[in-house]
């Protein structure tokens, strides 16, 4: 059973809010669309690896996706955490084209494409390090601890996976798998671990810790930009051209003609990925480019916000989705 869903990661979604908010000539697009297109193809990877976890008997086994627990000290993120009475699986996933070579010398993954090589930080000391944060974190909870095991699953299929110290240092031949053998290595760690670790009563307190433990991440996109440079306004859902205007109750736009009731929304959701959960009505009218004041009152009261502040100094506090 999924108890915690995967969604798109906060990080592709202020990505993308700020690519449709800066100007096509801005210095910084070719930059932030390759930070988008690096986050993309690490989603699109786990989404890969959750068709064959999709095979698992729903009664056996809990998943949680892109959790991220603190140890204390430090966040660190799961991007999948499969848990049974009988053992816990970590799988840190990568979607990495090309031939791969782990270097045990240097602790470090090397990808070779034609003639070029690009270095990476090593996925199986990685996942190593999360194990031992998340038997930290149990400790912390006061928690039993259950045998943990963990695996780097590349998602392509067609990656080349090369080990130089295969004969000396098996652990990468047991650890980095190709998501279609993930099924077949469940099946083995079932066949490892036959005792129970833990009851019903024990999972299920378990499950609560976690889904009530995770910590949403929240990054701050704009340092790379200056906030001044957002384009703001009601982006036109037909043809994205910036601003539309609020015409007779309704967003009209003067580039393709078409018009919205409910296109400041979207705006709106822009604004809490990339501004901020907090806005008052003055800076709700000049991110849509509102002239009226009850206007944007409406939009507001629309929305059965919360809020601090006096009547002349109100602050509305928005949520985000995760």
């Amino acid at each position: 059973m999924i108890v915690k869903e995967r969604k798109v990661p906060i990080t592709v979604r202020k990505l993308e809010a700020l690519l449709r908010r800066l100007p096509p000539d801005h210095r910084k697009r070719p930059d932030i669309s390759d930070q988008l297109a690096r986050r993309m193809a690490g989603y699109r990877g786990e989404l890969a690896i959750d068709y064959h976890l999709g095979y698992l008997l729903k009664k056996d086994y809990l998943i949680f996706n892109d959790l991220r627990l603190t140890d204390g000290e430090r966040f660190f993120q799961i991007d999948t955490l499969i848990l049974s009475p009988h053992y816990f699986l970590i799988l840190e996933v990568k979607n990495i084209s090309g031939t791969l070579v782990f270097d045990h010398n240097y602790k470090q993954l090397i990808r070779v494409s034609g003639e070029k090589e690009e270095g990476f930080a090593d996925p199986v000391l990685q996942v190593e390090r999360h194990r031992v944060q998340l038997q930290d974190w149990l400790s912390a909870q006061k928690l039993p601890q259950v045998p943990i095991e963990m695996l780097v699953v590349m998602s392509n299929p067609n990656t080349v996976i090369k080990n130089t110290l295969l004969n000396l240092d098996p652990s990468t031949s047991k650890r980095v798998i190709h998501g279609a053998n993930l099924l077949l290595k469940i099946k083995m760690y079932e066949k490892m671990h036959v005792k129970e670790q833990l009851n019903p009563q024990q999972i299920k307190k378990l499950s609560r810790k976690l889904v009530n433990s995770h910590t949403p991440s929240d990054p701050q996109i704009l340092q790379q930009i200056h906030k001044e440079e957002i384009l703001t306004g009601v982006e036109c859902p037909e043809c994205s051209a910036l601003p539309m205007i609020r015409l007779h109750a309704k967003w009209v736009c003067t580039q393709c003609g078409s018009f919205s009731k409910d296109a400041h929304f979207a705006a709106i959701t822009d604004y809490k990925l990339l501004i901020g959960l907090s806005v008052s009505n003055s800076e709700l009218r000049s991110f849509l480019h509102l002239s009226s004041v009850s206007v944007s009152s409406r939009i507001l009261q629309s929305m059965n916000l919360s809020y601090t502040g006096t009547y002349r100094n109100r602050n509305y506090l928005m949520t985000l989705d995760e």
